[in-house]
């Protein structure tokens, strides 16, 4: 269901989906590309005292963070370009075809089913392609380059990204199939705070001739407890995410780093290669944490 509305949704913004690739592709490769001239600055500039290597290279540096910056920006503008009219488009669709059911069917959805749909899911839907715009497309590319560079930096360190990929895949994985049962629950909350709240509003007058302000205030606090107990289960959840993902990376950068100074001391490796090995293994594992979170929000 949710593909087929997307697919219908996005055709009339083929154009800017297509420059969200293509923006999202020169970002992630401009950023995969700054830790190799940092490693190259460390390992030819500064430990050889060539001054005019630094300034060259921090110069390229410069740029390619420039080229970055105004890529990412564009995508982020057109992606956001193209979630706002989907959902526009959404919102006018579901208008239009409620307004075609009959009383019948209108009983059978429900007025406060119909209002939360026209507004939060479609806000939710709408959050959903605009991260897949900035997300979708950079995780996978910056997954699959880090893995490559990082091999290219350093076959010795690369075992690392064994067992920490696998790792993060599988906690989030955990953590994502505990709080997905609990968005839908949550859901279901929202209409009925909807479904209690209209209600009331439009029974206002009813509600004061027969003096129940205190049992429909009861009745409204019942369903926004229900509500907020929901909300604080998948906050638990939410809050644990980032601490794991914290976690397994401040793992494997002490990993890094251990091993990493053992082969420096060794005469393996240069510290350049190190600090590059570091902030490849960071950019694969927010790449998969980014991932989970998009799988999650779907």
């Amino acid at each position: 269901m949710l593909i087929r509305l997307l697919r219908t949704s996005m055709r009339p913004y083929r154009t800017q989906l297509a420059g969200v690739v293509v923006l999202q592709l020169i970002s992630v490769i401009a950023m995969l590309y700054l830790p190799t001239l940092n490693a190259d600055i460390i390992d030819k500039g500064v430990t050889k005292g060539d001054i005019g290597y630094i300034w060259s290279t921090g110069g390229w540096m410069l740029l390619v963070t420039a080229i970055q910056i105004i890529a990412q920006a564009c995508s982020v503008y057109l992606g956001a370009q193209a979630a706002m009219g989907a959902g526009r488009d959404m919102r006018a669709a579901l208008l239009h075809r409620v307004g075609t059911f009959s009383a019948r069917e209108v009983g059978v959805f429900g007025a406060p089913s119909l209002i939360t749909r026209n507004t939060n899911d479609v806000g939710q839907v709408q959050l959903l392609v605009l991260m897949s715009a900035t997300i979708l497309v950079m995780a996978p590319i910056m997954c699959i380059g880090g893995i490559f560079m990082a091999l290219r930096e350093s076959m010795q360190l690369s075992w690392l990204l064994l067992i920490a990929v696998p790792a993060l895949a599988l906690s989030m994985g955990f953590i994502i199939s505990r709080m997905v049962p609990g968005f839908r629950r949550m859901q279901d909350r929202i209409d009925a705070v909807n479904r209690v709240l209209r209600e009331q509003i439009t029974g206002i007058r009813v509600v004061r001739a027969f003096v129940r302000e205190r049992q429909e205030t009861f009745r409204f606090g019942v369903a926004n407890s229900e509500l907020t107990e929901q909300s604080l289960y998948v906050g638990k959840y939410m809050a644990l995410m980032f601490p794991m993902v914290m976690l397994i990376s401040n793992v494997t950068t002490v990993g890094v780093i251990w091993f990493g100074g053992h082969s420096i001391d060794n005469g393996d490796m240069q510290i350049g290669t190190l600090t590059a090995m570091l902030a490849y293994i960071m950019q694969i594992l927010m790449a998969v944490m980014m991932a989970s979170f998009l799988a999650m929000m779907a």
